[in-house]
């Protein structure tokens, strides 16, 4: 990728409202309505109403139409409408394409949702299942053959190298995990509330794909998660310090698949977590050690070492060590681990709590939070940063 300097998108847009349905396993209603709800909690929570809206962000994944969440919630007309490919790698990237549309004058107040039934509806973990005909269903035509048919095989591949490259052993993994459940314990929302784990816990938790357990890979859930995102000049005026999006970039690869990445060079590493953690370190002026508070996305253990490795935390192979010297404060949400696996918009939320100061597990004096989005994946990331002062 070619060098260039600071864009100019920090500074000119923030997260205002954050909104979210109960997190379950079985919500009992519709994708949609589970949009809509999570789509009001959000404006309601930033002090804004339906007829505000004229932009709407969601995935490619998702099953509810930006035109009819804007009806069933009440929104009018949109100025700006868009969508964003691949799963997780989509979060903060939706939060980036509202940003865009502000500071490019296209839009005012832009949603950002993401809603499912993964639990009881579809389960991504139960791997691939039909699909039409397309260049990304023939590339893995190279992998499926020979047994790698979930997300969970998939990564467990990167993870044995990770280990082996390393001279470690699963119990790198189970550090990533405990913290997870170490602050899901103490947050109501989340599905593992009261209930941590020890490392012996996750040593003693059934083989998924070795070398991951079952305390190794996120939940299923069923919820809607959503963000409104304003300018700076606009979010004054509202009720909450606004959550300044002072970086947001996307990034994929070279040789990039979905996950299934195996003949790109190094195993150990994420190419495209390297992507994006140049751009935000460069267009926000950031460097890892001015972060108080990382949200990694940790749909598996393993990848949330490698990111902290690339996004320049700690050395090759010092992940494990760094997460369990809580170094850093780590997804002090549950993470998708232990609160929620909403396709990481969840932690664009708890982002967006840590800055307001209205956290459950609130890092005193957080003023700079580091996002990230699915990985494996082309990928997205942020750096959400308090309002200046005066």
């Amino acid at each position: 990728m070619s060098p260039r300097g600071r864009d100019g998108l920090g500074g000119r847009a923030a997260v205002v409202g954050v909104g979210a349905t109960a997190f379950t396993k079985d919500s009992g209603r519709s994708e949609l309505r589970l949009a809509v709800e999570a789509v009001r909690a959000a404006l309601a929570d930033a002090g804004l109403t339906p007829a505000d809206v004229d932009g709407m962000v969601t995935f490619t994944m998702d099953t509810s139409p930006e035109i009819t969440v804007a009806q069933a919630a009440g929104v009018g007309e949109l100025s700006f409408f868009s969508r964003v490919h691949y799963g997780g790698g989509a979060a903060c990237a939706t939060v980036q394409q509202a940003a865009l549309a502000i500071a490019a004058g296209v839009a005012d107040v832009v949603v950002c949702y993401r809603a499912f039934n993964e639990r009881s509806g579809r389960r991504f973990g139960s791997g691939v299942r039909h699909r039409e005909p397309t260049a990304e269903g023939a590339a893995l035509g190279w992998s499926l053959p020979f047994g790698l048919l979930t997300p969970a095989s998939w990564v467990a591949m990167a993870a044995r190298r990770y280990l082996h490259t390393y001279g470690l052993t699963p119990e790198a993994f189970g550090h990533v995990a405990v913290v997870g459940r170490k602050y899901a314990a103490t947050n109501p929302a989340a599905h593992f509330h009261g209930r941590p784990i020890t490392l012996a816990d996750h040593a003693a938790s059934r083989w998924i794909v070795e070398p991951l357990r079952l305390l190794d890979c996120c939940q299923e859930t069923d919820g809607g998660q959503a963000l409104v995102i304003t300018s700076v000049e606009r979010a004054r005026d509202l009720p909450h310090p606004p959550a300044v999006i002072a970086a947001a970039a996307q990034g994929a690869g070279r040789a990039q698949e979905q996950m299934t990445g195996f003949y790109r060079g190094d195993l150990t590493g994420l190419p495209e977590a390297a992507v994006v953690a140049r751009q935000l370190w460069r267009a926000s002026g950031l460097a890892p050690a001015d972060i108080d508070v990382g949200i990694l996305y940790d749909h598996f253990t393993p990848f949330v070492l490698t990111q902290l490795e690339e996004f320049g935390f700690c050395g090759p192979g010092e992940a494990a060590d760094f997460v369990a010297g809580e170094h850093l404060p780590l997804n002090t949400h549950g993470g998708q681990l232990g609160e929620a696996y909403l396709h990481g918009m969840n932690g664009i939320a708890e982002a967006v709590r840590q800055i307001r100061g209205t956290a459950v597990n609130q890092v005193p004096g957080a003023q700079r939070v580091l996002v990230t989005a699915g990985t494996g994946v082309p990928t997205s990331g942020l750096v959400l940063t308090a309002a200046p002062q005066g």
